[in-house]
């Protein structure tokens, strides 16, 4: 099915984007599909609707035939590139390595980040009780970074030692889970020691009784308060 592909590469254009003429057929000729290129991780085939082109991934990313991060593109540290080449030259302007790329806003404990697309910084906050990983180049539990974050200042909750034999959170121990107080969405739950903010999920809602996310109408209080 992708042996067309390789036939193409003796008659590629140099620049991407644009029609190959007297190309091989592509596989489908309906709809859009995506196929790698042999050689370089920076380009790629795009079929659409039976029309062959060469494409170029935006500086930062690459082609991986799972990207969606761009125009089939995916960012360059996401992509296993094989024996295909890549060029990771950057092109950079203020706030920004690459045109697109994920960055921490600060060196630390932060919650917040930047997501640069097409050279625009655009700052961007985690959900609740999460930092920013640059080591994941996403968002994590600040328990996980203890070398800079204090996951009690982030979470807003100090874990116990102990807890009552008899209480619900014992029943969850070694992770004992706590209500946020006014909180229908969330709880908190410790590990190793260390806070986390839970959420319940969409269309849940957290019992204070149980300690357990559950159907609205099984917390009436929080019924009004949550979307399905």
């Amino acid at each position: 099915m992708r042996v067309f592909l390789f036939v193409a590469i003796s008659i590629l254009s140099a620049n991407a984007g644009v029609v190959l003429q007297d190309a091989p057929s592509c596989p489908e000729q309906h709809g859009v599909q995506a196929y790698a290129h042999p050689e370089s991780c920076n380009l790629f085939f795009l079929c659409t609707n039976g029309t062959l082109t060469v494409e170029q991934c935006e500086n930062g990313l690459l082609f991986d035939g799972k990207g969606a991060v761009h125009h089939h593109c995916n960012y360059h540290w996401a992509v296993d590139c094989g024996h295909r080449k890549a060029d990771l030259t950057p092109i950079s302007t203020p706030g920004c390595e690459y045109q697109f790329g994920i960055y921490e806003e600060s060196h630390g404990c932060s919650t917040h980040y930047i997501k640069c697309a097409h050279g625009e910084p655009i700052p961007q906050e985690c959900e609740p009780g999460l930092v920013y990983d640059e080591r994941i180049h996403g968002c994590n539990w600040p328990d996980l970074k203890l070398e800079v974050c204090n996951p009690e200042a982030v979470v807003g909750f100090k874990c116990p030692t102990k807890v009552p034999s008899n209480s619900p959170a014992a029943k969850f121990w070694p992770y004992p889970r706590f209500a946020v107080p006014g909180d229908c969405h969330r709880l908190i739950t410790c590990v190793n020691g260390f806070p986390r903010l839970i959420s319940c999920g969409e269309g849940k809602a957290f019992d204070q009784h149980s300690l357990t996310c559950e159907e609205p109408e099984l917390v009436p209080h929080c019924a009004n308060h949550i979307r399905k």
